[in-house]
């Protein structure tokens, strides 16, 4: 097999290349996979399943039909679906006719999707049959697509569910116009038989793979633009660093595919290693522990609201956990106390791991940084994954601080993107090359780290609330609520106050059965006096059902900010 020198560090010839990672695509990296076990299951949906070698069969024949309908290499292709075997087919052969794959949530709404499809210029676009009216009423304004791809969850079902599914949710989908200019996925797929020319583009590992966008919670949403390295590195560091992946072993892929934890750790990773992907097209609470029930997996991942959504499921009672050799918490942040929590539901469940929590941005495809396998020191994200460099610095400079000091985030390695898509002046401001000879990808977040290389995180800069002069730490504020016993969880946000140009709220999840009372609201007053500065103790407390979520899961603290700016406006 040949390899080159990582790009990325061949560009910086002073920096020391310890590590080699493979020249070319995604898809490459998934077919050696599949050339070494080709019997190995690579996926299960719903009861169908198809081995590594049947997988590249339906990526070529994907591929094929890509060319056939006019796809080339460097069009943009949006896939805008669930986690579905046409959703993982299509990306592979997207990446196979070197195209980029341009990754939707489902859920978008039109003016969302409108701006997707005209920011990548996407030629074609993938999406499951119910989402089909909001397509069409944004096709008039996206003038570089030409091609839509319907299918529909049917599509890949065994036959027994296929009956099912069309006399339970299939009825519920809004017929699709019988003149609607579309191509369904089984059509695309004949076109794919017939075409006998060349299909596959040779391309390079540093050259772009696919389109991912951030914005989840804050900020303007931008387009990144990742390589085929981004993603093969990631692979290969995550198996290092995981310090569990097997050939064969299972995981429940609950993150979607347009997320770079669902794509890049739950999708890609695991078919990089002769790992299985159980494809979950929609978490659902009630159903999780079914799926637990049902699969056993390996290994499962989510953001901390889906850990802290099993702490209250009835279905995972009596679940045994014992098969779980991988826990892994990352797109957002997972409080001291959430940890222990989770920690000891696994223990009592039979599950001899402790839920790993890992940090990492969209622009460096997701996590970069992992708690070691049975160790962690307490409030700490872990260390950075092999061949990924960590520094803090001075806010707005390039001036490392010294360990302990709290200072923004800064993040080197062969998985940091290649930039924002059409906008120099972001990445500019993004990606910054320092005196050290590195490119380093300033992610906007304050940490720290400590003289044993652990990272900690504190949180976004924008979000450090500021009141009467003092800088406060929404995270460190969560973490002392969340160790109430009765919490939990929390978040924490600042409101405006003419005073003291903040002030410090708390929104709150109480355990199920506890009340809701002002006389908790007390308590939880003084549990946070006792653990912390006065500055920084709430003034008020506000108790929730629930806390608003982005499409991913992560919860919403922006949702909650422009609450009390509307409640303060109304109020004025």
């Amino acid at each position: 097999m040949e390899e080159v020198r990582a790009p990325w560090l061949r560009h910086y010839g002073n920096v020391p290349a310890h590590l080699d990672y493979p020249q070319g695509t995604l898809y490459d990296a998934v077919k050696r996979a599949a050339d070494r076990y080709p019997d190995v299951r690579a996926y299960d949906f719903m009861g169908y399943k198809a081995t590594y070698a049947r997988l590249i069969e339906q990526i070529q024949r994907c591929a094929r039909a890509l060319r056939a309908i006019g796809v080339r290499p460097d069009d943009r292709v949006t896939i805008c679906m669930p986690n579905t075997p046409q959703a993982v087919i299509l990306f592979y052969a997207v990446n196979c006719v070197g195209a980029l794959a341009n990754m939707v949530h489902p859920l978008s709404g039109e003016e969302e999707i409108a701006f997707y499809l005209n920011l990548s210029k996407s030629t074609a676009v993938l999406t499951l049959d119910q989402f089909y009216p909001k397509f069409a009423a944004v096709r008039a304004r996206t003038p570089a697509l030409r091609t839509m791809i319907l299918t529909s969850v049917r599509d890949m079902l065994p036959p027994l569910k296929k009956v099912g599914y069309a006399l339970t949710a299939g009825r519920k989908v809004p017929r699709v116009p019988a003149d609607a200019d579309v191509l369904w996925w089984n059509d695309l797929l004949k076109k794919g038989d017939a075409y006998t020319g060349e299909y596959q583009c040779a391309r390079g590992a540093e050259e772009p793979a696919a389109i991912l966008y951030s914005g989840g919670t804050t900020g303007t949403t931008k387009g990144i633009l990742l390589s085929n390295l981004n993603f093969n590195a990631l692979g290969l560091q995550t198996i290092a660093a995981g310090d569990c992946v097997s050939v064969g072993h299972a995981m429940l892929a609950v993150m979607p595919m347009f997320h770079g934890f669902g794509l890049g750790v739950g999708i890609h990773t695991l078919l990089m290693c002769g790992g299985s992907c159980i494809l979950v097209p929609q978490f659902n609470v009630k159903t999780y522990g079914k799926l637990l029930h049902k699969y056993r997996p390996n290994y499962i991942a989510g953001v901390p609201t889906l850990f802290e959504a099993l702490l209250r499921s009835e279905s995972v009672k009596d679940v045994d956990l014992s098969c779980l050799e991988g826990i892994f918490s990352g797109g957002d942040s997972l409080s001291i106390e959430l940890k222990k929590k989770v920690d000891a539901f696994l223990q009592a469940h039979g599950s001899r791991e402790q839920v790993r929590e890992g940090y990492g941005t969209t622009e460096c495809v997701t996590a970069s940084c992992l708690t070691p396998r049975r160790f962690h020191k307490e409030g700490s994200i872990g260390i950075p994954f092999p061949d990924t460099y960590y520094k803090i610095v001075t806010p707005a400079t390039h001036d490392e601080v010294p360990y302990g000091q709290v200072g923004e985030i800064c993040i080197s390695g062969p998985t940091v993107m290649l930039g924002y898509l059409d906008n120099p002046k972001e990445t500019a401001q993004t990606l910054q090359l320092h005196e050290d000879g590195r490119v380093w990808l300033h992610t906007g977040d304050l940490g720290n780290m400590d003289e044993d290389g652990f990272i900690y995180f504190k949180q976004r800069l924008k979000r450090m609330i500021i009141t009467s002069g003092y800088n406060v730490y929404p995270s460190q504020v969560e973490n002392v609520i969340d160790s109430h016993e009765a919490v939990l969880m929390s978040t924490v946000i600042g409101v405006k106050d003419k005073y003291k140009m903040q002030r410090v709220k708390a929104f709150v999840v109480l355990k199920p059965g506890v009340e809701a009372t002002e006389d908790l609201k007390e308590q939880l007053k003084a549990h946070c006096a006792r653990y912390m500065a006065r500055y920084a103790v709430p003034t008020e407390f506000e108790f929730r059902d629930s806390l608003p979520k982005t499409l991913v899961g992560k919860v919403a603290y922006t949702v909650l900010e422009k609450e009390e700016e509307s409640r303060a406006t109304t109020t004025c």
